[in-house]
C-alpha cells in the first residue's frame, strides 16, 4: 500500500523495497533463525513524486544512510516483530521526507548598531587599562 506524506506527496509501492535479515543483539536462539529487522531501501533519487529542491534537502538529511545510486536505506531492528519494525522503517521515512519538505529559513544578516560598536570599544578600554595596571610597582 503506498505511503502517504501529505495531500500531494505519496511514496508508491514500486518505490520501496523491503528486505528482511537476521538482527543482531539479544534474542537467544529467535536471533539466530528469525529475520525480524528490516532493511527499507527508497529510491528516492528516481521518484517522481518528490520535487528536486526536496530531495536535495532529503539527501543532505539521510548523511551516510543515501547511497550513490541515489537510493535512501533505513534499518531497522528494534524489535523482535517483523511487522512491527516494518511500520517503525515506514514511520521514520515518512518523518525524514516531511523534515525534507520544510524549507528553510533565509537567515538575513544584520549589523552592529552604532552604540553597540562604540560599548564593545569602551569595554575594551577598560580592560586593556585594567591589565596595563597589573605592571610591576616603581619603588620610587
Amino acid at each position: 500500500m503506498p505511503l502517504h506524506i501529505t495531500d500531494q506527496i505519496t511514496i508508491e509501492d514500486w518505490e520501496l523495497t523491503e528486505q528482511f535479515v537476521q538482527a543482531s543483539g539479544p534474542g537467544g536462539q529467535n536471533v539466530n533463525k528469525v529475520a525480524t529487522a528490516v532493511e527499507l531501501r527508497f529510491e528516492a533519487a528516481r521518484s517522481p513524486n518528490l520535487p528536486e529542491p526536496v530531495k536535495a534537502r532529503l539527501r543532505r538529511l539521510a548523511g551516510r544512510r543515501w547511497t550513490k545510486d541515489g537510493a535512501l536505506i533505513l534499518q531497522v531492528s528494534e524489535t523482535r516483530h517483523q511487522a512491527r519494525n516494518r511500520e517503525i522503517a515506514r514511520e521514520r521515512l515518512a518523518a525524514l521526507i516531511a523534515q525534507a519538505l520544510e524549507r528553510p529559513k533565509r537567515r538575513i544578516p544584520t549589523r552592529p548598531t552604532l552604540g553597540s560598536k562604540r560599548r564593545r570599544l569602551q569595554a575594551k578600554k577598560v580592560r586593556g587599562e585594567v591589565k596595563a595596571l597589573r605592571g610591576k610597582v616603581d619603588p620610587d
